[in-house]
């Protein structure tokens, strides 16, 4: 399976397995089953709208129904892919079950622009029929891209897979275990999440690794430090909160982070 390195203007280096022709068409597979679940229920209300029992007005009510249909079809099949890629971090539906996704070619999360971009060129990939044009650009693009993902300048790669948990953990993660700390310990959208960037990614990571060596002062003072850097950026203020609070708070960000950064194989 092809894999690509990325070195970010921070000088992180990351390195992706894309995904190829296989698990993309099964994901737009997926994708056009459900879109076409959709393009059934409209088109049983329309049914519907059509019977000659219903009451006189039923001529009225089905141009009103037919004129919502056709905008909801216009706005599934293009707008579908486009804000399922929007708001879940890169996925679809489909995308979500085959386990790739969606980033920009800096190895960041993609844009809104970006997304935008890829998804109104599906018109020009689907050429002739169903894809052709963007299946034969896949195969044969070095990177597995299709006309969208060029111009967009966008990547499909596999999700990082959840490693099985070792059984003699690191500091950081009986740190992490003892005080029982998890994701849903700081509330952060999506959006607000894929504001940070790699140098906040790497920041955080070096405050986790270090934190279980020290202690006292030195902790405390380098809590407050990352916190006063990270934590406004996610609408909290740190000094409003106790030492304990913050040093939580910081160790729930690394897990949202390291699961939308630390995807390296």
């Amino acid at each position: 399976m092809e894999q690509v390195n990325i070195k970010t203007p921070e000088h992180v280096s990351l390195q992706y397995k894309l995904a190829g022709l296989g698990s993309r068409a099964t994901a737009q597979i997926v994708d056009t089953l459900l879109i076409a679940i959709l393009y059934a229920g409209m088109s049983l209300l329309v049914s519907w709208t059509d019977n000659e029992n219903m009451a006189p007005l039923s001529e009225t009510l089905a141009m009103v129904v037919m004129g919502i249909v056709i905008v909801l079809v216009f706005l599934i099949y293009w707008g579908y892919f486009f804000l399922f890629e929007l708001f879940m971090g890169g996925q679809t539906p489909g995308k979500k079950l085959m386990g790739v996704r969606v980033i920009h070619d800096n190895g960041q999360s993609a844009t809104a622009l970006s997304l935008l971009i890829r998804n109104l060129l599906r018109i020009v990939d689907m050429l002739p029929a169903y894809y052709f044009v963007g299946m034969v650009m896949i195969f044969f693009h070095k990177q597995h891209k299709r006309l969208g993902d060029i111009v967009g300048g966008t990547l499909v790669v596999h999700e990082r897979k959840k490693q099985k948990k070792k059984k003699k953990l690191t500091p950081l993660e009986k740190e992490i275990e003892q005080k029982g700390i998890s994701t849903s310990d700081l509330a952060v959208d999506h959006w607000t999440l894929k504001q940070l960037t790699s140098k906040d990614w790497n920041l955080i990571q070096t405050y986790a690794a270090r934190l279980p060596e020290l202690k006292g002062v030195e902790r405390k003072e380098l809590t407050k430090e990352v916190a006063s850097i990270l934590l406004p950026k996610l609408g909290v203020e740190p000094e409003q909160q106790a030492e304990a609070a913050l040093e939580n708070q910081l160790l729930a960000l690394y897990l949202h982070m390291k699961d939308e950064w630390d995807i390296s194989i």
